[in-house]
């Protein structure tokens, strides 16, 4: 963070100097023919044009509209001059957003000295967070100042087309990405999350395709898909042609006698597969799709999962985790990160090796504190230290990586927000296994 701070004081506050002030006077009537005058006159109108493109916008998206043109320390001192001696209020799935604070206040503080700001951050469990910004909506000013969420299918459906949740693209953001942020589509993303297959290697098991962790008798470790949605995402979008190909292709690499194992229900799908709009290898991934979930075993959270599967009692088991919860595993007798294995990571693997979700970063729609907001959001959105994007794992191979050789699959917010009125229709009616 002291290499962002240094950044940050680095940036030189770049002033686009406009003529705001007196403008040449037209010539005197008598110098011009009158034929010549109407232009001059229905030339005012036209001026004011630009203001009118903004009638469609509320206060906070004008606000958002001239942050996307700033500087970081321009907004820096709009946040200054808005919040000094305030109390921001936050609220977000991860408590990614409270630790980020404190350094936001340091930064602003070597800008202006006597700038205080007190801040509280909320963190509601069970997915409330959807409840709380849609009540904290119906205010004509809000508690909430900026979240930090999750969960694509969602914030598109309920947030975003709703008009609860503005976004903000950060200006050096946009031009370290090559996107013009008044055209962008999407959200602005913190940091990505990638759920990966581990399995405990403690034992000879070994899992060298995708269909492995779906075959007769498997039953992997994953947090339900009724308690955390993302995980509901994962299997909207393998429903998407990519996703699907991939599973098509990773079945074609399975041995004959395995084949023989999944081609039934494959085949029992494949009008389902055609009712649901879905193309010529959708069958494959509703087949993956129920026997998944009919085979999982539901765990409440990711922790737990990583706690077993690194001990060495847990021969013969794995899980689908986010992979950093590798760093909490304290090395004991029994339990160690070199009990398990990535999937992906073995040669010869064949398949998906997980899935990727993000947490993204937005304004309310009716924040108390929209420009300290976004210069929150420009400080944070998207950057480590070097100003890449964050995939932020335990050793990890990166996210260029994963997105091609890994084969994770990204969670697309439009996509599944659309698949949920019919791939998720089709899930709930899925048998679930259950452990006991």
């Amino acid at each position: 963070m002291k290499k962002a701070l240094a950044l940050l004081l680095a940036l030189a506050m770049i002033f686009a100097l406009a003529a705001c002030g007196q403008q040449a006077a037209p010539a005197p009537a008598a110098e011009k023919p009158a034929e010549e005058a109407a232009p001059a006159e229905e030339a005012a109108p036209a001026e004011e044009a630009a203001p009118a493109e903004d009638e469609n916008l509320t206060e906070v998206q004008k606000i958002i509209k001239q942050a996307e043109g700033m500087t970081m320390e321009e907004l820096a001192r709009k946040a200054i001059e808005e919040s000094n001696g305030q109390t921001l209020y936050g609220v977000g799935n991860s408590s990614r957003g409270k630790s980020a604070l404190p350094l936001f206040i340091e930064y602003l503080q070597s800008l202006d000295p006597s700038y205080t700001l007190e801040f509280d951050w909320q963190q509601p469990k069970n997915n409330k967070i959807f409840d709380q910004l849609t009540a904290n909506s119906t205010k004509g000013t809000g508690t909430f100042a900026v979240t930090l969420i999750q969960d694509g299918n969602q914030i598109e459906s309920k947030m975003v087309q709703t008009g609860i949740l503005d976004t903000f693209i950060p200006k050096e953001w946009a031009e370290a990405n090559g996107v013009d942020a008044a055209t962008y589509e999407g959200y602005l993303p913190l940091q990505t999350l990638n759920k990966v297959f581990m399995f405990n290697c403690v034992g000879d098991k070994t899992y060298d395709n995708v269909w492995d962790f779906v075959a007769e008798g498997e039953h992997g470790q994953f947090m339900d898909i009724d308690s955390e949605i993302v995980g509901k995402n994962f299997l909207y979008m393998l429903t998407a042609p990519q996703y699907a190909g991939w599973l098509k292709e990773a079945f074609d690499k399975l041995p004959a006698e395995e084949q023989a194992y999944f081609q039934p229900t494959i085949n029992e799908l494949k009008g389902d597969a055609e009712d649901l709009g879905l193309d010529a290898n959708g069958a494959y991934a509703l087949a993956w799709i129920k026997l998944w979930v009919g085979s999982y075993n539901a765990q409440t959270d990711d922790g737990p999962i990583c706690k077993n599967l690194t001990d060495k009692s847990a021969v013969d088991q794995f899980g689908l985790l986010v992979y950093s919860k590798l760093r909490s595993i304290e090395e004991t007798a029994s339990a160690s990160v070199n009990n398990v294995k990535v999937a992906a990571y073995e040669d010869g693997y064949e398949g998906i090796g997980g899935y990727g979700y993000c947490h993204y970063m937005f304004v309310p729609d009716n924040s108390p504190l929209p420009w300290t907001a976004c210069a929150f959001i420009h400080s944070k959105g998207g950057y480590d230290e070097a100003g890449e994007i964050v995939f932020p794992n335990k050793n990890d191979r990166g996210y260029d990586w994963w997105t091609t050789t890994g084969k994770l699959v990204l969670e697309d917010p439009e996509y599944c927000a659309d698949a949920a009125f019919t791939v998720g229709s089709w899930i709930e009616m899925l048998d679930k296994y259950s452990a006991g």
